[in-house]
């Protein structure tokens, strides 16, 4: 893969980030004659839609690229961004070509909005997913599996087809290979993040909630190539940072190429979580929908959106800084995310009991100022790259 072809890649990459009418879905559902549906972040078992010949479609709100207008007249002022500028999205028409709607249990927020996208879109299906917080195969499981099934009837309602074994057991083994190139270059990025930019990896990961789990695995395919054949990716003096907080509403790509101009490599995120939400691959011999059901309970990664019981909060956080040689955390959470922001406290206590630095900001997806956190995240690093080891 040459320069060009790699630059190419890239702007594509950056298209469909900033394609809010979803161009390539109405394409993908012209050529192929399916149905997509869209969902909120975080986690959807897409597994299951693809089975079913459904494209799901990954919805981050409108970015910085959206003025919203009508989106505003829904929320109060105190309520993050995401909702408002993905509702704004539905009443201009950009979201037409999707058949319906699934909103997972994320926050009051979100499960509000799936009753006013019943009422303001009436012609659409729309699904809220209640996911399990009891973790026990016998309760959690059995309540999982229900929420499963109706998902699945809701489909074939919709017009798709009726979900048999074989089906979920290849698009299962898709999905795993697609978990595996995303986990592969996030490997290659702990290890050579001057090699893989976290502003590059994020539109790769951002275009995959729109494309074809195919199609973005070829993306990864060559993507991976091309890094490994770059001999112009040099280390420099760059902060090894984990940034945290951002797994629900999505930072604008001006804030990531923010903190790398501010001299951080980005070796471990949140960011576009659904890729890696499981630690392993789902196991593809026996009861296919019980394998997705037991990943969902038993491997998934720490999120403030799942709950923990006696665990010790923030325990995962520091392994994470630990296991990618992150030197400091950055707190990076959406303005008025009650999640990330109530977990804050206790992941800051779990980060400062290992000794490591810590400082943090918030944003909103649609973000247009970042001069004042460059200088925090510049005087951050600064201090990583002085006074680590003294």
């Amino acid at each position: 893969m040459n320069s060009k072809d790699a630059e190419e890649l890239l702007e594509r990459a950056e298209a469909l980030y900033r394609d809010h009418r979803l161009q390539s879905v109405r394409e993908w559902k012209r050529r192929s004659g399916g149905l997509a549906v869209g969902y909120l972040p975080i986690y959807i078992p897409r597994e299951l839609l693809h089975a079913q010949g459904v494209l799901p479609v990954g919805l981050m709100g409108g970015g910085d690229d959206l003025e919203v207008i009508r989106g505003d007249s829904y929320y109060q002022s105190y309520i993050c961004h995401l909702p408002r500028s993905t509702l704004e999205l539905g009443l201009n028409g950009s979201l037409d070509c999707l058949d319906g709607m699934i909103f997972p249990a994320i926050c009051d927020v979100i499960r509000n909005m799936s009753g006013m996208w019943k009422m303001l879109f009436p012609d659409k299906l729309v699904r809220y997913l209640d996911l399990p917080q009891n973790f026990d195969r016998e309760i959690g499981g059995k309540f999982y599996r229900r929420q499963l099934e109706e998902l699945s009837q809701d489909m074939v309602a919709l017009g798709a087809r009726p979900l048999e074994e074989e089906s979920l057991r290849r698009s299962m083994a898709i999905y795993n290979e697609n978990r595996r190139l995303v986990r592969e270059l996030w490997e290659l990025r702990r290890e050579e993040p001057w090699k893989v930019p976290a502003s590059e990896f994020y539109l790769i990961l951002r275009a995959g909630l729109v494309l074809a789990v195919e199609e973005h695995s070829r993306m990864l395919e060559n993507y991976r190539m091309h890094v490994h054949a770059d001999p112009g990716r040099k280390p420099m003096d760059q902060a090894r940072v984990l940034v945290t907080g951002c797994f629900c509403e999505q930072p604008p790509l001006g804030f990531i190429k923010t903190l790398e101009r501010a001299g951080c490599y980005i070796v471990e995120d949140d960011l576009v979580q659904i890729h890696r939400w499981f630690h392993r691959d789902i196991p593809l011999e026996g009861d296919p929908l019980e394998n997705c059901i037991a990943a969902f309970l038993e491997d998934a990664v720490a999120s403030p959106t799942r709950y923990i019981g006696d665990q010790e909060k923030g325990r995962e956080l520091v392994e994470r800084a630990r296991r990618s040689g992150a030197e400091g955390v950055l707190f990076c959470a959406p303005s008025f995310c009650d999640p990330a922001l109530l977990d804050q406290p206790m992941l800051v206590a779990a980060v400062e009991k290992a000794g490591i630095q810590w400082t943090g900001f918030k944003y909103t997806e649609n973000l247009g100022q970042f001069q004042v956190i460059r200088e925090q995240a510049g005087t951050f690093a600064d201090s990583i790259r002085l006074w680590s080891g003294v």
